[in-house]
């Protein structure tokens, strides 16, 4: 490799850097435009608000994915890149923040997410909302990655693939209160931390499987959903076994349902242990297929 080669790649990396720099200040803004209600420096540093500063990270974090997923890929050259970023990242910001609202919405829709967060600073819902803002970054990441043909198609499929993952994640979260022996939605508006941390964690874990279905270039619609429906089953068969070996295996002697609301200080480390088992879980899987 000559130094011309080398200045050429550092260059593409500057400028690359410098582009998602700007989309990721981009979404900063677009999630302090969505959230005026509030101020954001008041919660982070006056109030030292955790809740908040649990979903903040979080959206963070899925902003991070978001970006990320127009960044990677093959390049078409560095001027072709540049549109390509900035076109897929504002899209990116826009399914991130509306992905938040619907699933504020239908996931948590049995009380107020704001609330919970900013007047009684519910650790428990602030971390859910930080989850869904990695989940869905998870989704957009696997979305906009990949061929697609032309432009107008690329944006398509990847507002299909994100809308079909949004519906998966409705589906686990439906499923998780299933298999819990407790209602979720009450006990996270009671400020159980623990709850919260369980259920993070398996929003994370479906998420993280629906990327990995989605993910690369696109090959047609059977195909696609195929695999989508099938790490979807298996992530939801996937629940109920890790809750079952948590139980039996990292848990052991422990009931894991009695750590987490059946004592008066729920047991914070065990729901970090059960989460740890969804996400794990589901990497073990991507792994595998």
């Amino acid at each position: 490799m000559t130094f011309s080669d080398i200045s050429t790649i550092l260059y593409d990396a500057v400028v690359y850097i410098t582009v998602g720099f700007f989309i990721f200040f981009l979404g900063k803004i677009v999630y302090q435009l969505v959230n005026r209600d509030f101020n954001i420096k008041e919660e982070l540093v006056e109030k030292d608000n955790l809740a908040f500063s649990f979903a903040h990270v979080g959206y963070f974090i899925g902003l991070l994915l978001t970006v990320g997923s127009a960044i990677v890929g093959p390049t078409r050259g560095l001027v072709n890149d540049i549109i390509d970023i900035s076109i897929y990242g504002g899209l990116g910001i826009i399914l991130l923040n509306l992905s938040i609202w619907l699933n504020d919405k239908i996931i948590l829709r049995k009380f107020s997410v704001k609330k919970e967060i900013v007047e009684d600073r519910n650790a428990g819902t602030g971390v859910i909302e930080g989850a869904v803002a990695i989940s869905s970054g998870l989704i957009i990441f696997g979305a906009v990655t990949g061929e697609s043909g032309n432009l107008i198609q690329g944006l398509s499929s990847a507002v299909i693939f994100w809308l079909a993952g949004q519906v998966a994640l409705f589906i686990a979260a439906a499923t998780y209160q299933f298999i819990t022996p407790y209602d979720v939605h009450d006990h996270i508006e009671k400020d159980n931390v623990a709850v919260g941390v369980g259920f993070a964690g398996a929003l994370i874990a479906i998420a993280n499987l629906i990327r990995h279905a989605i993910t690369g270039d696109f090959e047609g619609w059977g195909l696609s959903f195929g695999e989508a429906g099938f790490e979807l089953v298996l992530g939801i068969i996937l629940l109920p076994v890790m809750r079952f070996l948590t139980d039996k295996i990292l848990l052991p002697g422990q009931r894991l349902t009695d750590e987490i609301i059946n004592q008066e200080h729920p047991n914070v480390g065990a729901a970090i242990i059960e989460a740890f088992a969804y996400i794990g879980g589901s990497i073990m899987i991507t792994w595998c297929l």
